[in-house]
């Protein structure tokens, strides 16, 4: 079983897949990124690194059983694909008190607005394989015991359940 944990920045992925009481193995892949040195360089509009895609799957190739996390993690091969969405504010508002820039906090909020990860992982994996989970009013326990009920088959693919298009 493989299951992707993806969405914007600042909807919860890293702090509810810490959270998870699964026996899968739980990869944060920004962490593999740094780790194994698989980037491209430097996106220095953002001050981010440029994830090498390629390398990150070949490393990926070598681990089932596992839960991996990243806004990129919609990119990979997959079994379940979990997007976490929050409402653009919420999303802004974590990204600053985390000490983003107003930028970057703004850029993140409107393509959680716009749907693109979760149009970036239905347009790879289909509706029957995404799940779509509302972070913005809960806590990363509720998180991730929903993520839990994707990984155990008790909750239905739920992908374009959610939209935040009217705060544009």
């Amino acid at each position: 079983m493989r299951v992707a944990v993806t969405g914007t920045p600042g909807t919860g992925k890293t702090t509810a897949t810490e959270r998870l009481d699964t026996d899968l193995d739980v990869v944060h892949l920004n962490d593999v990124v740094t780790s194994e040195g698989f980037s491209t360089g430097v996106d220095e509009e953002r001050g981010s690194l440029v994830a090498d895609l390629d390398a990150v799957a070949d490393w990926l190739d070598g681990h089932e059983d596992v839960v991996f996390e990243s806004h990129l993690a919609h990119h990979f091969d997959a079994d379940r694909v979990v997007v976490l969405r929050a409402h653009p504010e919420t999303v802004a508002d974590r990204l600053r008190s985390r000490g983003d820039e107003e930028a970057k906090a703004a850029e993140n909020a409107e393509s959680e607005a716009l749907d693109v990860i979760l149009s970036e992982a239905v347009d790879r994996h289909g509706t029957d394989a995404v799940y779509e989970v509302v972070t913005t009013d809960s806590d990363p326990d509720e998180v991730a015991a929903a993520i839990e009920s994707v990984i155990e088959g008790e909750r239905e693919p739920s992908a374009g359940t959610v939209s935040y298009v009217d705060w544009l």
